[in-house]
């Protein structure tokens, strides 16, 4: 049901008869309802509709991190879709049975003009912990001794991510992850970024890589 304020030229939401309306980043919009087809999708439309579920499904879970440091707002694109068209174009790989695979390499968590990690790296120390090391390059270009450390990790047989937002500063030059017990023993891949400390602009992220938790 769709309701409408001062006749059918104010905002409403919802179906009214052909049309639904809605509100998007604070403008009143209407649009027409969808038809349904009745052709049969192409291949092509198959391997982007697979495409884009994969996209989806693996960005989803850092939509917060993505939507933060993703970029400036482009438009009609937020840093999100600006997210997912990258990854779209950028971080997959044919899988078995017309399936697509993420490029775990190839994918960014954040995207600007900040100096990024120098000399990154991942160990697993102790019990349920991952050590991030990094060379302090404050001072060096737009870098700050306050920027804020970004990491993401995502263990793969589980399908679960773990974020640390913030996990310290750059000046620190280390930081320890603690990843929940019962994701020890997982393949964990390793993003890390960083940020102003007010967040308005961050690093290209970089891809730490492939550790076990132990």
């Amino acid at each position: 049901m769709g309701s409408y304020n001062k006749g059918i030229l104010g905002p409403f939401r919802g179906k009214v008869g052909p049309v639904i309306g809605y509100s998007w980043r604070g403008k009143d919009l209407m649009r027409g309802l969808p038809k349904e087809s009745t052709t049969a999708a192409t291949q092509a439309q198959l391997e982007q509709r697979a495409k884009f579920g994969t996209v989806i499904k693996f960005l989803t879970p850092i939509k917060g991190i993505l939507s933060a440091y993703f970029g400036k707002e482009q438009k009609t694109k937020s840093p999100f879709n600006l997210a997912t068209g990258y990854h779209l174009r950028e971080a997959l790989l044919p899988g078995p049975n017309d399936t697509w695979l993420i490029d775990y390499p190839k994918v960014l968590i954040s995207r600007g003009d900040l100096r990024g990690l120098d000399n990154v790296a991942v160990t697993a120390s102790a019990a349920g912990q991952l050590e991030l090391t990094w060379t302090d390059n404050s001072g060096q270009g737009s870098a700050s001794a306050t920027d804020v450390l970004i990491a993401v990790v995502y263990c793969t047989e589980m399908d679960e991510f773990v974020q640390f937002n913030p996990a310290a500063t750059r000046a620190d030059a280390a930081a320890t992850l603690n990843i929940p017990n019962y994701l020890v023993g997982s393949l964990a891949e390793v993003w890390a970024t960083f940020a102003t400390e007010e967040g308005n602009i961050a690093a290209v992220s970089s891809y730490v890589g492939s550790v076990t938790v132990i």
